[in-house]
């Protein structure tokens, strides 16, 4: 919480104002009792309309200034609130983006989500209310005991009792609430994962007829989130009777201690009046209070959920800057001699563009290792093919060449440097990556292509896109400037791959990675991308398969099992010599007689 709130450094001069000027407005209120007690004593007592009129004017001056000032407080706490939330959101967001892939797994989309909209939001009032009321209301409390204490000091002792009571109150209810309210983010953030699935996952839902399903285990999600609001609202409740009962059980004893205190002559009846006054003057303030403490809980709850991310632990347990950025720990020992491997062996080489040195690799701390001990070395300029079953660790293993993801172990060298230690940012812009899942941005091919490529002309795109075999739809559609939906909704599967394909291709990429990125397509269509990929020169290239058609023709073929190399050369020397390779060829060429 203090991390955010250090955010209100930026905004010294209305966080300094608008408690000011609420200040202010509270000593305005702090007099008009003494002015009542004044019409009642000498006015209406003396029965002098003048007087009467004269104090009404004052009360009529004393409510006008404190509107103009309670405006300008409302002014300066909301400026400071919206800036704050603003740079929060806008900080956040950056945060989000420099994320590794490990802590987005981790922290998981919804929440994210939810600390950028909804939790953030309950800063911002948190903040906004707090500027306003956080110092006026225990001013207005202590200001009208004093005030009391002025006019009578027996009648005024009751303040003594009911004001640290009421305290303990708050206080305790406050302390049980915040944890309540942390649960309650928790569970809205499983109501949004659960509806932003069904929102992406639409046309899955429909086609197996899971709607009723769906409905029902929204609906058991969103009855847990409203049963724990109610549960944490019920508790929270309990400020409002709990003070009502306190502060009119001291009102009855004021009015009972007030007219014995009239009867004897120790006070008058304008002053006795006053006393009460001050005492709902408290019972007001506390009510106010009661209902900041609940904001101010949300907040707190919510600017903890946001600290947790914005200030929060990469992947390697190394802190994050205020900034988001990463403050890694560089790696000082002498990075191991580049190695080959020969029938599974390591050897010295000289020439590893990109060298695996025993990597393993775990997504959690928990999990099993999705790859165990992965030894090779490309060369400058190779095709490399990426081949296994369902879950052989495929797109684990390219995923570590730009960084996505660290090795629990090993070390992977690409371009000569540790990629643990390297600067992503500048290696990421070495590398031209197409995911398994195509992903299309609202806008249009133009916008979507510059992401690849900002600076490409329109001559490099289509140029680009007729590599990707996708320039004949594209110019059906309206060419550059042919409207995209999220998502690349308004193109088939097959459209929206080769549209990725060739956003990579205008990064013009020294390291080209093609993660199952042709699934869509057919044979043809593939072995034509294929072909133009192969006349790029000086890129090395990764592709990713199931198919053995996809990688047959590469320099060399990776055969992963299990997380594991189980074999790695050529086509005809894994056919020849490999167990797993052979049956994924077999399975999809008939074996010759």
């Amino acid at each position: 919480m203090k991390t955010v709130l250090s955010w209100l450094k930026n905004y010294k001069k209305e966080a300094f104002f608008a408690p000011f000027f609420k200040l202010t407005e509270a000593c305005f209120e702090l007099f008009v009792p003494l002015v009542m007690a004044d019409i009642i004593d000498k006015g209406i007592a003396g029965g002098d309309t003048r007087y009467i009129l004269l104090k009404g004017g004052v009360l009529i001056l004393l409510a006008a200034a404190g509107l103009i000032v309670a405006i300008t407080a409302q002014y300066f706490a909301a400026k400071a609130a919206v800036g704050v939330s603003g740079m929060l959101r806008k900080s956040l967001f950056s945060r989000i983006m420099q994320m590794e892939a490990s802590e987005v797994d981790k922290n998981g989309t919804s929440t994210l989500i939810t600390r950028m909209t909804s939790d953030i939001n309950q800063v911002q009032t948190g903040i906004n209310m707090s500027l306003r009321l956080l110092l006026r209301s225990p001013i207005i409390v202590f200001g009208a005991m004093i005030m009391a204490f002025t006019i009578d000091v027996p009648s005024a002792l009751v303040f003594c009792v009911s004001v640290p009571i009421l305290a303990f109150v708050v206080i305790g209810i406050t302390r049980f609430s915040i944890p309540m309210f942390s649960g309650v983010q928790k569970l809205l953030d499983k109501v949004m994962l659960s509806s932003r699935e069904n929102l992406t996952g639409v046309r899955v839902i429909r086609a197996f007829n899971l709607q009723d399903d769906e409905k029902k285990a929204f609906t058991e999600k969103n009855d847990h989130l409203k049963n724990e609001q109610i549960r944490s609202s019920n508790f929270t409740a309990l400020t409002n009777p709990l003070t009502f009962i306190i502060v009119n059980a001291a009102t009855m004893f004021l009015i009972y201690k007030g007219a014995i205190r009239v009867n004897i002559g120790a006070i008058s009846q304008g002053q006795a009046v006053a006393i009460l006054n001050y005492m709902s003057q408290i019972l007001v303030e506390l009510l106010k209070l009661t209902n900041l403490i609940v904001t101010i809980t949300k907040s707190l709850a919510s600017a903890q959920r946001v600290s947790d991310v914005l200030y929060g632990k990469n992947s390697n347990g190394n802190s994050e800057s205020a900034d988001g950025q990463p403050q890694r720990a560089i790696d000082d020992t002498k990075q191991s001699e580049e190695k080959a491997v020969t029938g599974g062996t390591a050897s010295k080489t000289a020439d590893g563009y990109i060298v695996f040195d025993n990597v393993s690799l775990k997504y959690s701390s928990g999990s099993e290792e999705a790859l165990t001990g992965i030894s090779f070395s490309v060369r400058k300029g190779m095709t490399v093919g990426v081949i296994g079953g369902t879950g052989s660790g495929k797109s684990s293993l390219v995923n570590l060449i730009p960084g996505m993801y660290e090795a629990a172990s090993g070390k992977v060298i690409v371009m000569g440097e540790d990629v643990s230690s390297t600067d992503k940012v500048k290696l990421r812009e070495r590398i031209g990556v197409v995911p398994q899942k195509a992903v299309l941005f609202k806008g249009n091919i133009r916008s979507n292509m510059q992401i690849g490529g900002g600076n490409a002309t329109d001559d490099e795109m289509i140029e680009c896109l007729k590599k990707a075999q996708a320039y004949d739809f594209v110019s059906e559609k309206g060419g550059l400037d042919a409207e995209v939906l999220q998502n690349g909704k308004n193109f088939s599967g097959g459209q929206r791959q080769r549209l990725t394909i060739a956003r990579a291709l205008v990064r013009k990429p020294e390291i080209l990675i093609l993660d199952d990125s042709t699934s869509a397509l057919d044979f043809l269509t593939e072995k034509s991308i294929r072909e133009e990929i192969a006349r790029i020169e000086d890129t090395t290239v990764f592709i990713v398969s199931q198919r053995a058609s996809s990688v047959m023709n590469a320099d060399m073929i990776i055969v992963l099992d299990d997380g594991r190399i189980a074999g790695m050369g050529t086509h005809d020397e894994l056919l020849a010599g490999c167990e797993v390779y052979e049956e994924i060829y077999y399975s999809q060429f008939e074996r010759k007689s």
